[in-house]
């Protein structure tokens, strides 16, 4: 680094972030760019402090100068009544997964969506999109549900555990995409769902490191779908796995990660970074995990 480099303090809070590549991602381009950059993590789960303290945990980042913040599980929706401000995507999706502080503003934005967009694009060219399901429907299904309907799913189902909050989401997003471009459902509806699919994408926790396991009935699955997922720690889910074996085309939740990660970076800087160099960043940071 250069004396005089600008300098920026950026964290990322949620639940069980321990393992997250995010910020050893931005560290690794924002040194290529001469930033002098420091990302810190505020892991609910160590701080013990329950989700609904986000905005406690905002409002102390405000105070210690934080240029910024990323939002993740369980947050990416809590965290909206304690903004100034909501970009239009952000305002249209309902939740918040970047958060910039800047002249005393706390402005919301939401970059899983446009990552999940470019991600998909890039993974799984030319899937058929004519019938997909999705599952979740909290802060990051929402996202991956707007980036669906925008690549041009023609029949999104949205199913969730909670069937209410699915629903909620499809009636959203038929607002902005049109009434018959989504319907939403609880889990009892996924057999029936997967059967006419052409694909499927995984948008919930179970998966992650902290919440192991498969989402799904491994049956359900059929070499003729496609399946995404949007957890990367691990990369190989035991859902990207297993439905590989099954002959499925997969794509793995680390393309998400590094776009959503390059948006939200331009955010917080002003800065424009090297997209493929942050997946190169990212690449050997999950080589480099895998060797510990």
């Amino acid at each position: 680094m250069t004396d005089g480099a600008q300098e920026f303090l950026v964290g990322l809070v949620g639940s069980g972030i321990g393992p997250s590549l995010t910020p050893p991602l931005h560290e690794r381009e924002a040194d290529q760019l001469g930033l002098r950059y420091l990302y810190r993590r505020l892991d609910l789960d160590r701080l013990q402090r329950p989700a609904s303290a986000i905005g406690e945990i905002l409002a102390a980042a405000r105070l210690a100068g934080y240029d910024g913040l990323n939002v993740t599980h369980p947050c990416k929706q809590l965290v909206i009544p304690h903004l100034d401000e909501l970009s239009p995507d952000a305002a249209a999706l309902g939740a918040v997964n970047t958060v910039v502080l800047r002249d005393g503003r706390a402005v919301g934005h939401n970059t899983d969506w446009s990552g999940f967009a470019r991600a998909f694009d890039r993974g799984l060219p030319e899937a058929p999109l004519d019938r997909v399901v999705l599952l979740g429907a909290g802060g990051a299904g929402a996202a991956v549900a707007h980036a669906l309907l925008t690549l041009g799913t023609r029949r999104l189902t949205v199913l969730d555990v909670d069937g209410r909050r699915a629903g909620e989401l499809a009636d959203s997003l038929g607002g902005r995409f049109g009434a018959d471009r989504a319907e939403g459902g609880d889990l009892g509806a996924l057999p029936a769902a997967l059967e006419r699919a052409d694909g499927l994408v995984h948008a919930t926790p179970t998966g992650m490191a902290a919440h192991p396991g498969l989402p799904l009935d491994a049956d359900l699955l059929r070499p003729g779908l496609w399946v995404a997922d949007i957890v990367y720690r691990p990369l190989e889910t035991a859902l990207v796995r297993t439905a590989r074996e099954l002959g499925c085309r997969v794509l793995d939740g680390g393309g998400m990660a590094v776009f959503q990660a390059v948006d939200a970076f331009r955010l917080f800087t002003g800065v424009e970074p090297d997209a493929e160099r942050m997946l190169a960043h990212f690449t050997t940071l999950v080589s480099d995990v895998r060797v510990q």
